[in-house]
């Protein structure tokens, strides 16, 4: 089983991935490709994505059972043992000052809630 996932991509992509996968949602590929095929897919994938994201999952014969790809993604997958895992970018400095106070068009009463001050 093979899912590709585009985000943003040119819609001759999506009309070109059609010819071998269904598409269940929009953006979403669902089939059963060969592993040649496959590879053949993801690299056109990856040559006309343009401005966009794509993520390709598969089936393997791993202790995960499966193995994804990621093109122009900020979140990575890396190998940590042997499990395949994603790295997410640390969040930014004004993320997270925001998460530790609250935001100026809160309620009185929502402040409270949320830290607990009677």
């Amino acid at each position: 089983m093979t899912v590709i996932v585009l985000t943003n991509c040119p819609a001759g992509l999506r009309g070109f991935l059609t010819r071998w996968l269904l598409e269940i949602s929009p953006g979403v590929f669902l089939g059963s490709p060969s592993t040649r095929v496959r590879h053949e897919l993801w690299a056109e994938v990856r040559e006309y994505t343009g401005q966009g994201r794509a993520l390709l999952a598969y089936q393997t014969n791993t202790e995960q059972g499966y193995a994804f790809e990621t093109h122009d993604h900020s979140w990575k997958p890396t190998d940590h043992d042997g499990l395949t895992l994603i790295h997410r970018p640390n969040a930014t400095a004004s993320t997270q000052s925001s998460a530790t106070s609250p935001r100026s068009g809160w309620s009185k009463a929502a402040k409270r809630r949320r830290y607990g001050r009677r």
